[in-house]
């Protein structure tokens, strides 16, 4: 077997693929996060008229940084995502989970819903047993800036991280690690569900690094991406994990006033809360994804997932054309001789 190419196709195999797409990704997200940085500080000493020193000390507690953090994530997963695609996989950008219709809006929507239900009822078990207690209601930590200003910050990284989260773990990574697996002895449908859970894997890796992370904060945040990815496994399309990915976010972060797998966004927050409880059950200081309630929560958004395709479409089936690759180019057969 050639390793490197694919003699159907000519493309580089899928490990190349997904290797080349990611080392770009790193590559690009922090260049423009720094450039984005620097044309703010130019941006704010300009106008300010003086040294801008003051403004670089004061930088690493700005709330506007995770803003900065998260567009040039999105503009680095997206222009990355669309680069591999163009080069590399050779398919269009919408192959990767946008065949935009009425029915992924709708998708969206119930994935939006779901998010969102799910951490409220999260909230509301915590509330229940006594284990969190509301300080206060609609606080804006933007100086200056009223509580429905303040709150655009959070909601439009919770946006941006939803997305770019979703392209690369699932519409690029699954589906390229679906298609190199797409194996005889494993099959399409195989494929498909063993890159889910090896993706899934993965997107849990990629948070052993956040503020506060434990051994069980990086499993429940793979099988967060287990729930994630669930609906992508069914439709081939990124509308449900979208949805899910913003709202479970942003009503963990901006509405109830939870860490967000160990971070603080800031800006504002719909209620302040008291945390108290058993850590191993609420998640502590990494927020409920770091404790045993969250996977409850994951497993409910699965089976209502699976629910709403079965309303939707009909079935609940693995949605197999995700493991497969484009098809080969065929040339023209050469003409007769003395025919042209």
């Amino acid at each position: 077997m050639e390793p490197f190419f694919d003699g159907g196709t000519g493309r580089l195999r899928a490990a190349w693929r997904l290797l080349l797409q990611y080392l770009t990704y790193k590559i690009l997200v922090p260049l423009l996060a720094n450039l984005l940085v620097v044309a703010w500080l130019l941006a704010v000493t300009r106008e300010a008229g003086f040294s801008g020193a003051p403004v670089v000390r004061s930088l690493p507690d700005s709330p506007l940084l995770p803003l900065i953090g998260g567009v040039a994530g999105l503009v680095g997963v997206v222009l990355s995502v669309w680069l591999a695609g163009r080069f590399l996989d050779r398919r269009p950008f919408v192959e990767f989970g946008f065949h935009l219709s009425g029915g992924w809006w709708l998708d969206l929507l119930f994935g939006m819903a779901l998010g969102a239900l799910l951490m409220t009822v999260v909230f509301l078990l915590q509330l229940g047993l006594g284990w969190i207690t509301v300080t206060s209601s609609f606080e804006s930590s933007l100086p200056g800036a009223p509580f429905w200003l303040a709150v655009l910050l959070p909601a439009a990284v919770f946006l941006c991280v939803g997305f770019y989260e979703e392209l690369l773990s699932r519409g690029y990574q699954l589906r390229n690690a679906a298609e190199g697996l797409n194996l005889p002895s494993v099959g399409p449908r195989g494929a498909v569900l063993l890159a889910w859970a090896l993706s899934s894997a993965f997107f849990g890796y990629l948070h052993v690094s956040n503020p506060n992370a434990t051994l069980l904060s990086t499993a429940n945040v793979a099988l967060a991406g287990l729930m994630l990815g669930f609906g992508y496994v069914l439709t081939g399309e990124l509308a449900i994990p979208i949805g899910v990915h913003v709202t479970w976010n942003f009503f963990q972060g901006a509405v109830f006033g939870f860490p967000v797998s160990g971070l603080r966004i800031g800006g504002a927050t719909f209620l302040s809360l008291d945390q108290g409880g058993p850590d191993l059950w609420t998640g502590g200081a990494f927020g409920p994804e770091g404790g045993l309630i969250g996977p409850g929560a994951m497993a409910a958004g699965i089976l209502l997932t699976a629910l709403w395709v079965r309303l939707r479409r009909g079935e609940v089936a693995v949605h197999a054309p995700i493991a497969e690759g484009p098809k080969p180019t065929r040339r023209p057969p050469h003409p007769p001789e003395g025919r042209q």
